[in-house]
């Protein structure tokens, strides 16, 4: 019973957060300034013109209307027809969220194996100088911007070593192995400025493993600290670190759109930036949307998963999200 108040409570929570961005999208594209009618016809078109196909478009209703019928064929699956081609907005987010699904899962991965053990490393030699050196490390990472990582990794291995192609994008069915080539450096470019803030908080995750009663019993039986760690400590610290990841992978997806600019893959990132410049707000609120969406999700799976790992921790999981990383 506990169990299904708290699924149906999250589920509210869910529900209530997808409304209020919804409404924030709508009102914050609805604020860009332009006007697609405009952008359509061309500057040298007659006011009459211009209002005429704004009635055509539906944008001469008042905002509410506009608001309540977007929101009603979301409900339904159905995310409008952009403005400029009329083709529907799933339709055009269909083929590029496989591309920016695969960087993101790329990007988390590599992130996730580099910081795991360097955040464990750094916490077992937090008085030495691998610690220190893997800290600092972690702090030049997250002041180096995404775009800017990205640009030196072309300028090293696409312009000076020519091991990897610097832009494009080639569908896996096509040719795997072009696909993976034309993956690896927004892939790595995405994961070290990832892992850069993950190490922080797997170093705070099991320092305070270290410090608990179960990882000395286990070293004063002549356990090494690495396996200590490895055979207690994951599963205690696994409560923080999904928490993290969770968060994590949010912000992943969000930088994903960044990396894809700089490497020009065709994925959501993209077609956001385009659909903001011929001010298609249909197709922009149907991208943005679906990404809101995409990182609420997240975040109820992240709260669910609190129960599989531990379901005595489970309910007080939410409390610890706050914490700041040693």
């Amino acid at each position: 019973m506990h169990l299904a108040l708290r699924i149906a409570r999250r589920f509210g929570v869910f529900l209530l957060s997808l409304l209020g961005a919804s409404l924030l999208i709508f009102l914050l594209t609805n604020a860009l300034p332009g006007d697609v009618a405009q952008v359509l016809l061309g500057t040298d078109a007659t006011p009459e013109a211009v209002a005429k196909l704004r009635a055509q478009l539906g944008l001469d209703r008042p905002l509410p209307v506009q608001y309540l019928s977007w929101l009603g064929g979301i409900l339904v699956g159905d995310f409008g027809h952009s403005h400029l081609n009329g083709q529907p907005v799933l339709a055009l987010l269909a083929p590029r969220i496989a591309v920016t699904m695969w960087l993101v899962l790329f990007g988390l991965l590599g992130s996730l194996l580099i910081a795991l053990p360097a955040g464990m490393v750094a916490a077992l030699k937090r008085r030495s100088w691998p610690g220190f050196t893997i800290s600092a490390a972690a702090q030049l990472g997250m002041a180096v911007p995404v775009f800017w990582g990205g640009i030196l990794l072309v300028l090293v291995f696409s312009v000076g070593l020519h091991w990897l192609p610097a832009n494009g994008y080639v569908p896996l069915a096509r040719n795997p192995a072009q696909w993976a080539a034309h993956l690896v450096l927004p892939s790595v470019t995405l994961a070290l400025v990832q892992a850069a803030v993950l190490i922080r908080y797997v170093r705070s995750a099991f320092i305070e493993v270290l410090n608990e009663d179960y990882f000395r019993t286990a070293r004063s039986i002549g356990w090494t600290p690495m396996r200590a760690l490895l055979r207690h400590g994951l599963r205690n610290a696994a409560i923080s670190l999904v928490t993290v990841i969770g968060l994590q992978l949010s912000s992943v997806l969000v930088g994903a759109i960044v990396v894809e600019s700089v490497y020009t893959l065709p994925g959501l990132g993209s077609m956001l930036l385009t659909a903001v410049g011929q001010r298609d707000l249909v197709v922009v609120q149907g991208t943005v949307m679906f990404l809101v969406l995409a990182v609420l999700l997240i975040s109820a799976l992240v709260d669910f998963s609190y129960l599989l790992i531990d379901p005595r921790q489970g309910a007080s999981a939410r409390s610890d999200d706050g914490r700041t990383a040693a």
